[in-house]
C-alpha cells in the first residue's frame, strides 16, 4: 500500500509495568521468548505490505532503538521503503509529547514531506494480528474520514479504554475516554466497545486538524470532537479481521499436517499488555497445544532480531545415589541458548540463555535473558527479568507472604523479580 504512511507510537513509559520498565520503554519489553512488544505491530505492517513506517519513541528508548537497528534493517530505499526512528526534537517549544496527537503534530513535517493519501496510527505495545489492507478497504468502501479499530471487552475492564457508541451502520455517535461507568453495548449489558488505539485518517484531514488545534490526544480530544462534524467509523475487529494462515495441526493419532485455517481465533486476539497481570497472561496465551495467540503460522509470521545462540539443550542422566536428572519442558516456549539441565519447565516462556539447573521446577513463568535457576529451586507464576542468578533451593511464587517482603506481587499473585536482583543480593 504505497499511499499509506504508518506511524507507530513507541514512547510509552509503561508505569504499570514497573519494574520491567525501569530501564526500558514499554514497546521494548521482551515478549514470547525472542521478541519485543514492538515486533508485533511491525510484523502486522510487513504482512500487510506497509513499507513506509515512522516510529516515534520518547522515554528510555535506547534498547528499543538498538533492537530495531539490529533486526529491522530490511527496507529498500531504492523501492521507496523505510523504517525511520524520529527521536523527540522539541520543534514546537521545550515540552515533551503531551499525548498521541501532540506527538504527531511535533513531527508533522515528516507526514507533509511524504504526502500519503492515508495515515495509519498504531500503538507500539499491543499484542494482536491484523490485516491493515482489509482495514483500509473498509475505510474507503464506507467513505469514512476516520476509521477506528474497536473490539468488545468485558464492561468490568472497559474503564481502561476509550469507549464508543455506534449506530447500526457502525458510525461512532458518542465517545468517552476511560469513563468510570462505561456504557454497554445495547444488546449486551456486560460488554462495551473499546478503542484499540488504531486510527486511519485521510491525510488532508489530519493535517488540518493538527495545524488548527492544540489538542493533545486522539482518543481524549480529537475523536470526540470529530464525531459531530465528520464521518468517524468503527471497524469491528473481531467481526472483520479474518486472516488465513498455515498452521501445523496434530491429529487424533499424533500425526502432524499442515492446515490452511481461515479466521483462526488468534486473528481475533488482542491484548493491551498495560499491566503486569496482562503481560503475564499474554505470555501464557502462547503456551499449550492450541495457543490463544499462535506464533507458528506460515503466512503471518512475527519477525524479530534473531540472536546467534546455539539450539536449546535438554540434559538427562542419573548420578550415583541421586534421583535422575531429567531435563524436560512441556507446553512451553524455550529459546535458543537455553539449557534445561535436569530441571523441569511447565507452561512457561524462556528467553535466550536461560539455565535451569538439576531438580529445579519452573511453572507458569516468564523467564527473561541470561537467568540461571539454581538446583532444587521452585518457581511458580513469576516474571523474572534479565541477568539474575537464583541461588539453589530458592522458592518464588510458593509463599505469597514471604514473596511480598522482597518482590512486587500483582493482584493476581504474579511475583515479579527485577533485573539483576539476585546478582546484587549475592
Amino acid at each position: 500500500m504505497k499511499d499509506v504512511l504508518t506511524i507507530i507510537m513507541a514512547g510509552g513509559k509503561g508505569q504499570r509495568l514497573m519494574p520491567l520498565t525501569q530501564d526500558r520503554s514499554k514497546p521494548a519489553v521482551p515478549f514470547g521468548g525472542i521478541y519485543r512488544l514492538i515486533d508485533i505491530p511491525l510484523s502486522n505492517c510487513i504482512n500487510s505490505q506497509l513499507y513506509k513506517i515512522l516510529i516515534f519513541p520518547q522515554y528510555k528508548s535506547q534498547s528499543m532503538v538498538d533492537h530495531l537497528e539490529e533486526g529491522w534493517n530490511i527496507f529498500s530505499g531504492d523501492l521507496g521503503h523505510y523504517l525511520r526512528i524520529a527521536a523527540p526534537q522539541q520543534r514546537f517549544g521545550e515540552q515533551w509529547y503531551r499525548g498521541t496527537a501532540d506527538c504527531v503534530r511535533q513531527n508533522l513535517y515528516l507526514v507533509e514531506r511524504e504526502q500519503p493519501k492515508f495515515v495509519l496510527i498504531l500503538s507500539g505495545d499491543h499484542v494482536y494480528k491484523m490485516d491493515y489492507v482489509a482495514f483500509r478497504e473498509y475505510h474507503e468502501k464506507n467513505d469514512a474520514d476516520v476509521t477506528v479499530g474497536l473490539l468488545e471487552v468485558d464492561r468490568s475492564h472497559a474503564s481502561e479504554f476509550g469507549i464508543a457508541e455506534v449506530d447500526n451502520d457502525f458510525r461512532i455517535r458518542a465517545w468517552e475516554e476511560k469513563p468510570k461507568d462505561p456504557k454497554p453495548i445495547p444488546d449486551d449489558p456486560d460488554r462495551s466497545l473499546a478503542s484499540m488505539g488504531i486510527y486511519l485518517f485521510r491525510t488532508d484531514l489530519l493535517l488540518d486538524l493538527l495545524t488548527k488545534s492544540e489538542d493533545d490526544d486522539f482518543g481524549r480530544d480529537i475523536i470526540p470532537k470529530l464525531i459531530e462534524s465528520h464521518k468517524v467509523l468503527a471497524y469491528p475487529y473481531r467481526r472483520m479481521n479474518k486472516i488465513k494462515d498455515y498452521i501445523h495441526v496434530v491429529d487424533s493419532e499424533g500425526g502432524r499436517r499442515l492446515c490452511l485455517v481461515d479466521g483462526t481465533r488468534d486473528s481475533q486476539y488482542w491484548r493491551d499488555v498495560g499491566t503486569l497481570d496482562a503481560y503475564w497472561n499474554a505470555n501464557m496465551d502462547l503456551t499449550g497445544i492450541d495457543p490463544f495467540f499462535n506464533l507458528y503460522g506460515s503466512l503471518w509470521p512475527i519477525r524479530t532480531f534473531q540472536r546467534q545462540y546455539p539450539p536449546a539443550k535438554f540434559v538427562f542422566n542419573q548420578p550415583d545415589g541421586k534421583p535422575p536428572r531429567v531435563g524436560t519442558a512441556v507446553d512451553s516456549l524455550v529459546s535458543p541458548g537455553c539449557i534445561i539441565s535436569g530441571g523441569i519447565v511447565r507452561s512457561s516462556v524462556l528467553s535466550y540463555k536461560v539455565m535451569v539447573r538439576s531438580w529445579a521446577e519452573v511453572d507458569e513463568s516468564v523467564i527473561m535473558d541470561n537467568v540461571e535457576v539454581g538446583r532444587y529451586c521452585k518457581i511458580k507464576k513469576a516474571i523474572i527479568d534479565k541477568h539474575n542468578v537464583i541461588p539453589p533451593n530458592t522458592k518464588i511464587g510458593i509463599d505469597p507472604q514471604e514473596d511480598r517482603k522482597k518482590f512486587h506481587v500483582t493482584p493476581r499473585g504474579i511475583v515479579v523479580v527485577p533485573k539483576r536482583y539476585f546478582s546484587q543480593e549475592g
